[in-house]
């Protein structure tokens, strides 16, 4: 615990290995997950509406959502990404990014 707005700093700060580094050049995947919540048709007009899906590739992906657990739906720089799950958000949907 420190004192009135203070921060408790680390004594010494350990840079990153290669091996923990980010590579901020890979793709970011946006991962949509299974909710007991939405409805399937819903999902589907979400991944036609937000990514430009056709009816046939979001009907997939949906069916992969609820089948497996999860999909990827999009992937792309950090940056979009980001903009990505907090759009699906938005809509009621749960996601999440990785980095394959």
């Amino acid at each position: 615990m420190t004192g009135r707005g203070g921060t408790l700093a680390p004594d010494k700060v350990r840079e990153p290995t290669e091996s923990e580094s980010i590579d901020t050049a890979r793709p970011w995947n946006v991962v949509v997950w299974n909710d007991p919540i939405n409805l399937m048709s819903y999902v589907v007009y979400v991944f036609r509406k937000v990514f430009g899906h056709s009816k046939a590739r979001a009907r997939k992906l949906m069916l992969q959502v609820h089948h497996e657990g999860r999909a990827i739906v999009s992937s792309g720089p950090l940056e979009q990404a980001e903009i990505d799950v907090a759009t699906m958000h938005s809509y009621g949907l749960w996601a999440t990014l990785e980095q394959p």
